[in-house]
């Protein structure tokens, strides 16, 4: 008999604890602010001894266990953004998002005018926003299908360049001192506007 009042007392005090955290997590989703919904967590944490991340995981949750808990955010980069972010992506040779960031902040408008890229104003203003860790996540399935269609023989990035610049090929005669090799560095990043350091390294094909 006494094992069964014990049992009957928790489920009693199982049944109203569930009932409070039903009347709070009302009063939780109809808080008005944020200040309002941290009194009340605070609330329910000291009268019910849990820990504040699982009350918050508690109070998000709604009643319908199918249903995840918290409002569903529109997502801000939609299909239009995401397939211009692909298309400069693109222009540029695939760089990955930390060098694409500056390049969309800076070259979208000129884009634009030149007909290179044809987007309303709504989804220029978000290119030139998206973060750098943005980039490489909204491109991770593009980069992953790149990937594939390079394994499968099609040219890398940068095997159009290469054919267009002209090179010069010759014998080099080793036997002689003072046939060099020269090479100009710009180590200005990914712009060549303002002030930055040159530097041109020579090789002297004897001596290699």
């Amino acid at each position: 008999m006494e094992e069964a009042r014990l049992a009957d007392m928790a489920t009693m005090k199982l049944e109203a604890r569930k009932e409070y955290s039903k009347v709070v997590r009302e009063r939780y989703w109809k808080a008005p602010s944020k200040k309002e919904k941290s009194r009340i967590l605070d609330e329910y944490c000291a009268n019910t001894g849990h820990a504040r991340k699982y009350a918050i995981r508690k109070l998000r949750a709604r009643d319908n266990p199918g249903q995840k808990g918290g409002k569903k955010r529109k997502p801000v980069y939609n299909g239009e953004v995401i397939a211009a972010l692909a298309k400069v992506w693109e222009i540029f040779d695939y760089p990955c998002g930390q060098r694409l960031k500056p390049l969309l902040e800076r070259e979208t408008d000129r884009l634009r005018a030149f007909g290179e890229l044809s987007i309303p104003d709504e989804v220029a203003s978000k290119l030139k926003r998206i973060t750098a860790a943005t980039i490489d996540r909204r491109l991770k399935h593009q980069k992953e299908v790149l990937h594939l269609l390079w394994s499968k023989g099609r040219p890398k990035p940068g095997s159009m360049l290469k054919q267009k610049i002209a090179v010069r090929l010759t014998n080099w005669d080793t036997a002689k001192v003072g046939y060099l090799e020269a090479d100009l560095v710009f180590h200005c990043g990914a712009s060549t506007l303002g002030t930055h350091v040159c530097t041109v390294s020579a090789t002297e094909i004897s001596s290699v």
